[in-house]
């Protein structure tokens, strides 16, 4: 914000800012002064007018920078205004569960396991769930308690392929994978234990993720390599 505000400043200050002297005259060039004597009644009349003169011109730079200044600012407000009436501060973010599905979840019963993780079947999947030790292949939103992304699959464009149940993604995430079906979509409530035990470190636009802190992940199964081909 500084840097447009003073870049929007500039022009004003570098044109008005800085008077040319009057004074001094170019090398070579003599400079003879006048003297003009005029009786007493015209010089007070004279300084009267100057003084106006001087005083009319002080108001009428207050007045200009006044109305430049505030137009910079109004220019500035209304430059802020259209870019967030455009969408460009914030960009919406790639979702499994959008404003519809976190209404009809708030209904949904939650599943508490042993473990202490917790889940909610946004879908319930039709296909096979996956054995330990076989490969995934899903989508992930992975979010702080708060509701903030701090990793996504779908941002990345790219399924996330990994061996359930082989200890390559926390524990919760393993366990809450190996008992959906493919095809079906779940909300994790992941807690801390089960969660990253060393925390992650914030990324540019993302939070960061605390030691043994609660986690939330949105996740798809997409399907399982090689066992659907078993069940044909």
């Amino acid at each position: 914000m500084p840097s447009m505000a003073s870049s929007l400043l500039l022009p004003l200050y570098s044109t008005c800012g800085k008077i040319p002297s009057l004074t001094a005259a170019p090398q070579g060039i003599s400079v003879r002064r006048f003297v003009l004597k005029v009786k007493s009644s015209e010089t007070r009349e004279s300084t009267s007018n100057a003084n106006d003169n001087a005083m009319f011109s002080t108001n009428s730079r207050r007045e200009f920078f006044g109305l430049a200044l505030g137009g910079v600012s109004t220019l500035f407000i209304h430059s802020f205004d259209a870019a967030n009436g455009a969408g460009l501060p914030t960009e919406e973010k790639p979702k499994l569960c959008d404003s519809t599905c976190e209404k009809e979840l708030e209904n949904v019963p939650m599943v508490t396991t042993e473990s202490g993780l917790q889940y909610k079947d946004i879908k319930v999947g039709q296909g096979p769930s996956p054995p330990v030790g076989f490969q995934v292949a899903a989508n992930y939103v992975a979010m702080v308690p708060s509701g903030q992304v701090f990793d996504s699959s779908l941002e990345k464009g790219q399924l996330y392929i990994f061996r359930v149940g082989s200890g390559q993604v926390i524990k919760g995430l393993d366990e809450g994978l190996l008992s959906m079906k493919v095809g079906g979509k779940r909300r994790l409530y992941i807690p801390g234990s089960l969660a990253f035990p060393k925390g992650l470190n914030s990324a540019p636009g993302r939070p960061r993720v605390a030691p043994s802190s609660p986690v939330i992940f949105d996740v798809s199964l997409e399907y399982v390599p090689g066992l659907e081909v078993e069940e044909e």
